[in-house]
């Protein structure tokens, strides 16, 4: 009888590739999902749930991104800072005229698993509210080694 073993990956084997995504007219759920596949590596066919495998992904005209329906008008960011009368609501309209790219980072960190790995994934995801980003002549390799 033959034995099949299972391929772990080692951290320093993992390439974390660089993605670039337009947001231009893209929904806001539908653009979180695709990002923190990227963020997390499960478009990998090494991925490993418990190691961070991921890449890098940068977001550009983050100003551009949509929502459908109501949700523009309903749509409210809740927080609590934990001391008595420390709630906070801002609405979506407000939140993005102030700081756009802010409201895809709270939708890619809403779709990332709430775990250690949480936080270093997230510091992979660069958002620019418009075209002009510093990061020009990583794509041209494609790929940079952790």
């Amino acid at each position: 009888m033959k034995t099949y073993k299972t391929y772990q990956p080692r951290q320093k084997d993992v390439i974390r590739e660089w993605h670039l995504i337009d947001a231009k007219g893209a929904v806001l759920g539908r653009l979180a999902t695709e990002v923190a596949t990227y963020l997390t590596g499960k478009n990998k066919a090494t991925y490993s749930n418990h190691m961070d495998v991921g890449g890098w992904v940068i977001v550009t005209n983050a100003r551009d991104v949509i929502l459908t329906g109501k949700k523009s008008i309903q749509k409210l960011y809740r927080s609590h800072s934990g001391f008595p009368g420390g709630f906070k609501e801002i609405k979506f309209e407000k939140m993005f005229a102030e700081r756009p790219t802010k409201v895809i980072e709270l939708a890619v960190s809403g779709m990332l698993p709430d775990n250690r790995l949480k936080s270093k994934r997230l510091a992979r995801l660069k958002v620019y509210a418009d075209e002009k980003h510093p990061y020009g002549n990583r794509f041209q390799n494609k790929q940079q080694s952790a």
